[in-house]
């Protein structure tokens, strides 16, 4: 597979059943509704289905991440509509690929922001996700480059 062919878009509204149905069927967690605000994306190579991923709403309180912004407690309630969360990744079994995840979630980054700001209105200032460390090591997030997409300038406050 050539991973410079790999396009990430949102789905289409008729397109969101065979989403769902692909999400159930080999997401470990099956699929849920997206909490608050979502988009779902599909990464394709050449019209075929490669990978999907859900965004939503972050969670209102998170320690950890809370801690790494800084934010005070008003400025955080203020702000916390800016946060999204990967609450969904999934490689279709039929594209086990080297790299195709980190691809996959770089190109999806890239366009994150601009879709939420046209879809619900504001940029996001930050996406985040979670791991279980028991399924997974986290390596397509670093390998994307996450952490270095995030400007520290625009969390000040």
């Amino acid at each position: 597979m050539d991973l410079s062919a790999v396009r990430v878009r949102l789905i289409l509204p008729e397109e969101r059943q065979r989403f769902d149905e692909l999400m159930q069927a080999h997401h470990y967690l099956g699929v849920r509704a997206l909490v608050g605000r979502s988009l779902r994306y599909v990464a394709e190579v050449q019209g075929q289905w490669v990978g999907l991923l859900g965004w939503a709403s972050a969670a209102f309180k998170c320690a950890a991440r809370d801690a790494w912004i800084g934010w005070s407690a008003p400025i955080q309630w203020q702000r916390i509509g800016l946060l999204a969360n990967n609450s969904r990744f999934l490689i279709l079994p039929s594209a086990q690929v080297k790299n195709l995840a980190s691809k996959i979630l770089g190109a999806n980054l890239a366009c994150l922001s601009a879709d939420w700001e046209a879809i619900h209105g504001h940029p996001l200032l930050l996406a985040e996700t979670f791991v279980d460390p028991s399924r997974f090591a986290g390596t397509c997030y670093r390998a994307a480059n996450c952490r270095a997409k995030i400007s520290l300038a625009h969390l000040a406050g």
